[in-house]
């Protein structure tokens, strides 16, 4: 294994150095990077122009400028990297750190929901091919993948962002909109949940009253404006969400399994309580990453010790146990600093920038006005790849269902969920591990449009700047980190794929 991931390395940085040459020759031919000083009338326009030649090298031929760039880089393997300067005398590593640090958590960020949601979907409608939610999804998801990017973001900014910042001054819904509201989400449930047509029938009723009584009591109680959870609900939702995944994965019948994602969500609800105070007082970043590692480790330790034979499928509901249980207290905080946010700031959902200009608050304000910055390009990008996810999952679903294995644990006897998600899911995900390691640099390409329509200062903002003005560094900064994005995630695709089947270790 280590071999080959050896071999997949040196044939990926050979293709990086041929891509950087290609790339670098055709930045430095698409024009003139004299031309505006050439036309200006300012006195000291000769200065402006030697300034320019030095700061780009253009006194120098091509292919001294480009292995005058690539010796900077590779000074990047002692820590001293050196992109060179943009035209203005900028220095372009300096450039790129800003720029990648906002955009690389936008991209991140949609890949992971995307994936996960995309998965499930595929799953869902690979189980129930040819059914009406089969159709539906397939139809929603083709229709989500051939949206142009900037199109979408303009319909996100008018409907999720102006639309709700208008009706969030005053929520409220009228008799009739309430009505659709039930008869559509009872519709989507029914399909959701198919069954026979008595069983339909049964779905859509209580869903449709479902949502008839609660809108008009979050209405009632400004649960929009001031939202609730509390301690108790982080409970219950924490215990429900341990049980989903217990029953998901081997049954409540397995007490190996069923016993350490209890304790770990006793835990998580004993934590809430003990740490109310910090989380309100003197919450930062570090407290966030601290607690997502306890939130990773205490289950791991505790599922590594009580699962027995069944350790492994113990630690993965555990962790996923105590991931959501985090996440819901996080969420419950969120949810109490919301109206003093709104105090801050009336229009929550923000369509340019990637914060707000000299906003102030204590660290969970701070998070919202980030998170919401943040919303509408995630939600863009993720739509955009929600789609393919999905597909591709549902094919190799359904091819994975054909295979003999795949029958063989069915006449065995085993539960239908044990031949899904342990046997089926784990030899499909296979080749969504290679779609999802080119997506990420994918997205971080496709993010150029995006970030434009809502006015982010990243990536997209610097390689695009650098086209307009013939100037090199930064598009070669730019094209450096995707080009080792695709390498980084190919490796890690390669080691997935000896995580999902053995075999390849050999």
């Amino acid at each position: 294994m280590l071999i080959f991931i050896l071999r997949r390395l040196a044939a990926a940085v050979g293709i990086l150095l041929a891509s950087s040459v290609l790339m670098y020759v055709l930045a430095i031919n698409s024009g003139d990077p004299l031309a505006d000083l050439r036309e200006s009338n300012a006195e000291n326009r000769e200065l402006l122009i030697q300034q320019r030649i030095e700061y780009m090298n253009l006194d120098m031929p091509w292919y001294q400028r480009y292995f005058t760039w690539l010796t900077g880089v590779g000074k990047c393997v002692v820590g001293a990297c050196d992109l060179g300067l943009n035209r203005s005398g900028q220095d372009v590593a300096a450039l790129l750190g800003q720029a990648a640090s906002s955009t690389l958590q936008l991209v991140f960020l949609a890949t992971i929901i995307a994936l996960v949601v995309g998965i499930a979907i595929g799953v869902l409608t690979a189980v129930r091919q040819y059914s009406g939610l089969d159709y539906g999804v397939t139809f929603l998801t083709f229709l989500f993948f051939s949206l142009p990017v900037f199109w979408a973001a303009v319909l996100f900014k008018e409907y999720l962002a102006i639309g709700y910042n208008d009706w969030l001054r005053d929520p409220q819904f009228t008799p009739i909109e309430i009505a659709i509201i039930a008869i559509v989400a009872g519709l989507l449930m029914q399909i959701f949940l198919g069954g026979s047509l008595r069983r339909r029938l049964i779905t859509f009723a209580i869903t449709a009253a479902f949502f008839a009584i609660a809108i008009p009591t979050l209405l009632a109680l400004n649960f929009f404006r001031q939202p609730q959870l509390g301690p108790v609900g982080v409970a219950v939702l924490t215990i429900a969400a341990a049980l989903t995944i217990v029953i998901l994965s081997v049954g409540l019948q397995n007490r190996k399994v069923l016993y350490p994602v209890l304790i770990t969500a006793g835990i998580v609800i004993v934590m809430q309580f003990a740490l109310i105070n910090v989380f309100i007082y003197y919450m930062n970043w570090w407290i966030v990453i601290g607690g997502l590692v306890l939130a990773v480790a205490v289950p791991w330790v505790i599922a590594h010790y009580m699962g027995g034979r069944y350790r492994n499928v113990a630690i993965g509901a555990s962790v996923a146990t105590g991931v959501i249980g985090a996440g819901l207290t996080v969420l419950d905080h969120l949810f109490r600093t919301w109206p003093s946010f709104l105090d801050k700031k009336p229009r929550p959902i923000s369509t340019i920038g990637s914060h707000t200009p000299n906003f102030t608050g204590d660290f969970w304000q701070v998070f919202l006005d980030h998170a919401t910055q943040l919303l509408l390009p995630t939600l863009v990008l993720t739509v955009i790849s929600l789609a393919s996810y999905s597909r591709y999952t549902r094919s190799s679903m359904l091819e994975v269902n054909r295979q003999d294995f795949i029958r063989t644990a069915r006449a065995k006897g085993a539960p239908e969920r044990i031949v899904i998600f342990r046997h089926a899911l784990r030899n499909a995900l296979i080749p969504i591990a290679t779609i999802a390691a080119f997506d990420f640099a994918g997205l971080i390409g496709g993010a150029v449009i995006t970030e434009r329509v809502f006015g982010w200062t990243g990536m997209g903002a610097m390689f695009s700047t650098g086209l307009e003005q013939v100037d090199p560094a930064p598009v070669m900064a730019f094209f450096l980190v995707t080009g080792l994005a695709a390498i980084v995630f190919n490796m890690l695709a390669d080691i997935f794929y000896a995580v999902l089947d053995p075999r390849i270790r050999v």
